[in-house]
């Protein structure tokens, strides 16, 4: 095998109209950051090993890509994007006033076996939300969730909304180690329902309780599972989350978006990292969650500072290979005009090019010798539908290719026209 030709398994090259539909999705995204009061920054590729140790519980180490520097510190190519940005917010930002704002767009890397079918490098963008611990900053992370996935493209998606401590409030109320909580957790999550009632059977529980966990796994749907969960259970701290669901969900109806929200008791993921809120983003043609988040309050404290936070990561990766599936057109760029001259024309010919630039326009210069019907041949393949054709410095013909047209006219001529469409 020729290495020099290929690339390595769970990478890909981006072709230039997939790239520029990406970067027109990610640019649409961040608009929404940044109207929003999210800044924008950027972490280093690889980080201290150090910087991702804390979380095993939530990433398997295995999935690292690790590697040693000359001083033989270990490093790591970034797995996820949360933790370097709680390590700025617990360093940099530690003494900024809060709430402090921030959003990324960037690569992360993770090794998956062949056999899983996942990339190994994808893209992320997101934002995090550090210093407030209120239902308000949750539903303000929601809404910019919501509204980014709309400004990509999608309408027909869905927020499912969770709660940890609710799941830690029925642990608590059956009296359940925190072992054989995590163990039923891994059941629920997996939708295992004879895995759960398997487990449960093993407990004395009051059936009304043994019920609920029995159920946790379909405790899906509307609001109204909210009211209907929680007559079910006397512990209080699952019925304050609970509650908290249902603040969150008024604030949400606020902002004019319930409709893309839902609710998902039994999701209850990453009980160890999440200490709140949790929420995935789901959407058709895509076989897993587009967008995941929810608020991890003690994440910053593993980087010496003590600081509630709440955030979320778009998959942009996967975002992408769904606005594909729904046929969704994303418009982009493309280049719409094709500069041709001949020398005596040149001078004008590239000047006159660059105030068009200036303007909007999309102009590739021709490289080519040949004739204009060569030209033409080469704009079509291109998929070029103009030719602006500079005779001299003053006379230029406009070729329209769409519909085999040409106009002859002057430089003054096309400015003013040009100058026209500008002011209006």
């Amino acid at each position: 095998m020729n290495y020099k030709l290929h690339t390595p398994e769970g990478v890909r090259d981006l072709l230039p109209e997939e790239c520029a539909k990406k970067k027109e999705i990610e640019k649409r995204i961040e608009c929404v950051f940044n109207r929003y009061g999210y800044y924008n920054v950027e972490t280093p590729t690889f980080e201290y090993y150090d910087v991702f140790l804390e979380r095993k519980e939530d990433l398997q180490q295995k999935h690292i890509y690790k590697f040693a520097d000359r001083e033989g510190d270990i490093l790591a190519l970034r797995p996820d994007m949360t933790p370097p940005i709680a390590r700025i917010g617990a360093t940099v930002f530690k003494e900024e006033r809060k709430p402090v704002r921030l959003c990324y767009l960037g690569n992360a890397f993770r090794f998956y076996e062949s056999l899983q079918g996942k990339n190994r490098e994808f893209s992320q963008a997101g934002v995090e939300l550090l210093g407030i611990n209120s239902d308000e900053a949750d539903g303000e992370v929601i809404a910019v969730a919501i509204h980014s996935l709309l400004a990509a493209g999608l309408n027909d998606f869905q927020i499912d909304l969770g709660q940890v401590e609710f799941f830690k409030g029925i642990l608590q109320e059956a009296g359940l180690s925190e072992d054989e909580g995590e163990e039923l957790r891994q059941l629920i999550e997996n939708k295992d329902f004879i895995g759960v009632e398997e487990f449960i059977e093993q407990f004395q529980l009051n059936p009304n309780l043994k019920e609920l966990f029995l159920d946790l796994p379909k405790l899906c749907g509307p609001i109204d599972i909210i009211e209907k969960t929680k007559v079910r259970t006397e512990n209080s701290r699952a019925r304050r989350a609970l509650e908290k669901l249902e603040n969150v969900y008024s604030i949400l109806r606020d902002y004019g978006i319930e409709k893309y929200v839902s609710f998902d008791l039994g999701m209850v993921n990453r009980i160890n990292y999440y200490t709140g809120i949790i929420f995935r983003g789901y959407t058709f043609g895509t076989g897993s969650s587009i967008l995941d988040g929810g608020r991890y309050d003690r994440l910053l404290g593993e980087f010496g500072h003590d600081c509630p936070a709440v955030g979320f990561g778009i998959m942009t990766d996967q975002l992408i290979n769904a606005i594909n599936r729904q046929k969704i057109k994303i418009p982009v760029w493309k280049v719409d005009t094709l500069l041709v001259y001949n020398k005596e024309g040149r001078k004008q010919a590239l000047m006159t090019a660059d105030t068009l630039r200036r303007e909007g326009m999309y102009i590739e210069n021709s490289l080519l010798d040949g004739d204009i019907e060569a030209q033409k041949e080469y704009a079509r393949s291109k998929n070029i539908d103009g030719i602006l054709y500079f005779i001299d410095e003053q006379k230029i013909e406009l070729i329209d290719l769409k519909n085999n047209q040409s106009v002859k006219t002057t430089v003054d001529q096309l400015l003013e026209r040009s100058e026209g469409r500008e002011e209006n």
